[in-house]
């Protein structure tokens, strides 16, 4: 079980572009010219579009320090997100009635967020028990975002002795690229139109189930099963 972070189990409460544009600053000693679309993307891609669209000479090669310095500034935040945003409607209970199917699901998360980052939010709203986020995917590993369920399926792997190949990987999130990385590696999608995209495009983008949202608990164990619970 890979679950996005950003509004699929929390709202941060819109700190992720003012802290873009801070960085930026205190990386470069001026202001962005914006910063780039973020729903579903890594931060590596998000990071180089970004400089790419400010005019740095070479982009890519600011790329790391970048992402050093969202990484250092990650626990200070987790009070800020824990003031201005919220764990989404059922998330928690989702999270516990998954747990509660038994050592055989292990819940992690996929996301564009760096570790750091995903660990400050998640933590802020108390959305980690259930996680083991040592072997989650994050959005530091690599730009484009099915990459990063290779790298979830061997970190699994290795630390449960389990083949967690094909539809043994569940990937909710609230984006069609969420959808376009499961489908690309084979992993089972369900679709949460709790962000941007709508439950039309979240279909159309090929999600096998559609969610308006985590409140309806069964409804979610029978969305990432595949098969009601009782």
């Amino acid at each position: 079980m890979l679950w996005d972070v950003d509004y699929t189990l929390i709202d941060a409460g819109g700190t992720g572009r003012e802290v873009y544009a801070s960085v930026f600053r205190d990386l470069f000693g001026r202001d962005a010219d914006g910063v780039a679309p973020m729903g579903g993307r890594t931060e590596r891609a998000i990071i180089l579009d970004t400089l790419s669209t400010a005019g740095i000479s070479d982009p890519a090669r600011h790329v790391d320090a970048f992402v050093a310095e969202l990484t250092r500034r990650a626990p200070e935040l987790r009070a800020t997100f824990a003031a201005r945003g919220h764990a989404l409607p059922g998330a928690a209970a989702a999270l516990a009635a998954v747990a509660a199917l038994g050592p055989a699901v292990v819940q992690s998360v996929l996301t564009g967020n760096v570790p750091a980052m995903a660990r400050a939010k998640l933590a802020a709203f108390g959305l980690d028990g259930h996680l083991d986020l040592d072997v989650g995917a994050y959005g530091d590993h690599h730009e484009v975002r099915a990459e990063l369920v290779h790298l979830a399926r061997q970190l699994a792997g290795t630390a449960y002795g389990q083949d967690f190949g094909g539809p043994a990987t569940v990937l909710v999130g609230d984006t069609p690229l969420d959808v376009e990385a499961a489908l690309a590696t084979g992993a089972r999608v369900v679709g949460v139109a709790t962000g941007g995209p709508t439950a039309a495009e979240l279909a159309a983008a090929g999600a096998d189930v559609i969610l308006p949202d985590l409140t309806d608990t069964p409804a979610v164990l029978t969305a990432i099963t595949g098969a009601p619970i009782s």
